[in-house]
């Protein structure tokens, strides 16, 4: 190839990659300006928020970051929550109660059950203002637990033996692979203890009885809708209609305020803009590996562990 077409071509290439990252720029300029928007509470009016916690709590950033841009917003007015979770981490479902306080020391904020609000559930429920569930709505389940599975007696009959060298006779335990000693037995039991006081503790302070009155609903049953009205750890019966009512009644929320569904952002969309976009064009730039962690992050999403407050029947 002669060496002015050699240039002529070097010059074309240096064009189009230019052209891609100015675009890249461009579009993650025009990302964050529509996260400020959004953020701010750009294009929408006066309203309720509605927000859903579902599934297993286990805490989630996002999630936490949606409470917290609604506790800023002063678009929003009030808040309901609409709860349909079993439970989840204990320290999930008290970041998410502590979100919920955050929001309800700036605006009335309501919870309102629907099939299933217990253990960690419950206590997102305690974070609000006033609860109410369905009369079938299965609650409570007020309690703590920390499972393992034993497995030393399989392995004995497989022949497998795990070998372990530890700097203490508590580090790592309990775990699967060694005996239940008491000592373990002990600590085991003092850390799932301490958080139940927690839970029990909050209950308590939430619900407004004394501790001992607490105390006797905490022994991990679940309590249908009408029979948590009747021990107190609901406020009413009712559906959104009557968490409407009591916002506009009680709280002096404007009764042609719309509500308005706000969700967590999505992972990979969190600079509004679709994976496949982003990461077209960050491949283009040379910058795929701001993927990674994205990635990661969805790669251990949904793990369960530690001590949990969670409820689920038996099969």
């Amino acid at each position: 190839m002669f060496e002015p077409d050699m240039m002529a071509a070097i010059r074309r290439l240096r064009r189009k990659l230019t052209f891609w990252r100015v675009t890249a720029v461009i579009a993650i300029v025009a990302a964050l300006a529509a996260a400020l928007w959004e953020e701010t509470g750009g294009g929408l009016s006066d309203h309720i928020a509605r927000v859903r916690v579902t599934g297993l709590i286990t805490g989630a950033q996002r999630q936490l970051d949606l409470l917290d841009s609604l506790a800023r917003s002063k678009k929003v007015k009030a808040v309901i929550v609409r709860i349909n979770s079993p439970g989840g981490t204990t320290v999930g479902s008290e970041a998410v109660y502590d979100a919920l306080r955050r929001v309800a020391a700036k605006k009335p904020v309501v919870a309102v059950m629907d099939s299933v609000a217990a253990s960690g559930g419950y206590i997102a429920a305690l974070g609000t203002d006033r609860i109410f569930a369905r009369g079938n709505t299965i609650t409570g389940s007020i309690g703590v637990i920390f499972q393992w599975t034993e497995l030393r007696g399989l392995m004995d009959k497989i022949g497998v033996k795990m070998r372990t060298i530890k700097s203490a006779p508590l580090k790592a335990e309990p775990n699967p692979f060694s005996e239940l000693t008491p000592e373990v037995r002990k600590v085991t039991e003092e850390l799932v203890r301490d958080s139940f006081q927690w839970f029990v503790g909050l209950v308590a302070k939430r619900r407004k009885m004394e501790r001992d009155e607490a105390l006797k609903l905490a022994d991990g049953r679940v309590y249908s809708g009408r029979q948590a009205v009747r021990n107190g750890l609901v406020d009413a019966l009712g559906d959104e209609r009557a968490a409407l009512k009591w916002l506009r009644g009680k709280k002096g929320v404007g009764k042609t305020l719309k509500v308005i569904e706000h969700k967590p952002r999505k992972l990979t969309d969190s600079l509004g803009l679709s994976f496949s976009m982003a990461r077209a064009i960050l491949r283009l730039t040379g910058l795929s590996a701001l993927l990674a962690p994205a990635q990661d992050a969805m790669t251990q999403a949904g793990q369960l562990d530690g001590l949990v407050c969670i409820w689920q029947p038996e099969r």
